[in-house]
């Protein structure tokens, strides 16, 4: 049984390999080092069983999806992970076995909605809510500075002192820790309130990561930059967000808004189903085919995805081509589905 770390740099990629069953797992690569991962993989004689992200990054091209093609390894991702074709998803206590070594998942929110931490015993893969005396911004998009608290506080620090501690990023050169030495020692959680840490981290004052557009975006939509224009952040904070609970009401109005779903066909079939009467267009066509949707440029038009995040690009994309009145399902058919309202496969 073999753990490394594979960039040597601020962004980590985890290599868990099975030396009996001649297998690996791969975790939070990077798109432009995939080329050394394959080599990796064939210089140690293992097949790629699969890839994990911990969460949507925002400050680097994933390279999840892409080695998956190539290698045909499954994609994992948290539940609420936005991307399509992630090829499982997974929640708090699943476990995910690679020949002898089991790794558990831990749900832990807060730097994102999809955040998890990977334990494995001796050690465990941290992602960005916890790093090296330090802890992951959650001013991006669904981040929350309680919710990050409860997750390294009531999930991480339960773990026993000597586990060690492997995060996603480090931009001090450290390279590992321990639970203990964080629960006594990092400077933003240590001898802090819930609530001290939340005045904290809500007034960090820290920049946005550089082409944080070329990257997150992608990353959640899978649909390169380069062959669509994606609406800025400040558009896409301007999307107007409706609960199911709003969005199930306004479909009994004589006046029902049209529903428009983004996801792709294999989603809009698959598990989590899709609103009754829901018109298709998925994310990746529809800047080509929005005049489609002209009939409806004066009717509200509620847009849709798993978990509200391409669909509010779909809804800021469909804003700045003139239609009025669109609005996002917040929370998607993840949150429909877990308020029990009706679906159609």
């Amino acid at each position: 049984m073999k753990f490394s770390e594979l960039n040597h740099a601020k962004c980590k990629t985890y290599l868990a390999l099975s030396e009996s069953a001649h297998a690996a797992a791969l975790i939070d690569p990077l798109r432009d080092r995939i080329e050394r991962y394959i080599a990796l993989l064939a210089y140690f004689g293992c097949r790629l069983e699969m890839i994990i992200d911990t969460h949507t990054h925002a400050d680097h091209r994933s390279g999840a999806i892409e080695l998956g093609e190539l290698t045909g390894a499954p994609v994992i991702m948290h539940r609420r992970a936005p991307a399509p074709h992630v090829s499982r998803h997974v929640d708090d206590g699943d476990v995910l076995k690679v020949g002898e070594i089991s790794l558990k998942v831990l749900y832990t929110p807060g730097h994102t909605p999809d955040s998890i931490s990977l334990y494995a015993g001796d050690r465990v893969f941290t992602g960005d809510v916890l790093m090296i005396h330090g802890t992951g911004r959650c001013d991006f998009a669904g981040g929350d500075a309680g919710t990050g608290y409860d997750s390294i506080t009531g999930k991480l620090f339960t773990l026993p002192d000597d586990t060690l501690v492997f995060p996603a990023h480090d931009y001090r050169g450290h390279t590992q820790s321990t639970i203990g030495e964080e629960k006594r020692s990092n400077p933003r959680v240590a001898g802090r309130t819930r609530e001290q840490y939340i005045d904290l981290m809500n007034h960090l004052g820290l920049p946005l990561p550089d082409g944080i557009q070329e990257a997150l975006q992608p990353n959640q939509t899978e649909i390169d930059a380069s062959i669509m224009h994606f609406p800025t952040l400040a558009q896409l904070n301007q999307v107007r967000q409706l609960d199911p609970a709003e969005v199930f009401s306004r479909l009994s109005a004589p006046d029902a808004p049209l529903i428009l779903d983004v996801r792709e066909d294999e989603e809009f079939r698959g598990d989590l189903g899709h609103i009754p009467g829901a018109t298709r267009i998925a994310l990746r066509q529809l800047p080509e085919r929005a005049a489609e949707l002209e009939p409806f440029k004066a009717k509200d038009i509620v847009v849709v995805c798993r978990v509200g995040v391409r669909s509010t690009t779909a809804a800021a994309i469909l804003t700045g081509l003139g239609f009025d009145h669109v609005c996002n399902l917040k929370g998607g058919m993840i949150d429909w589905n877990e308020a029990r309202l009706p679906i159609e496969h």
